[in-house]
């Protein structure tokens, strides 16, 4: 009885992995590598005003007088 782990019993070690597992890993990186790609354009591209008021209600005062 050999109850002793190995990795050569693992169907994937070694290059014997599946050509369907293979897709599926490169698939995975791919879509994660677009998805940063997405939040890092929509990040850098982001404008957003700092100003806390209107005209008529100036908002907060930054200068001494």
């Amino acid at each position: 009885m050999d109850d002793e782990l190995s990795l050569d019993k693992i169907d994937d070690y070694n290059g014997n992995e599946s050509k369907e597992k293979r897709n599926t890993v490169r698939l995975v990186v791919i879509g994660i590598l677009l998805v940063g790609a997405v939040f890092a354009y929509l990040r850098y591209n982001s404008s957003y005003d700092d100003y806390v008021g209107t005209q008529e209600a100036p908002g907060i005062v930054t200068t001494k007088k």
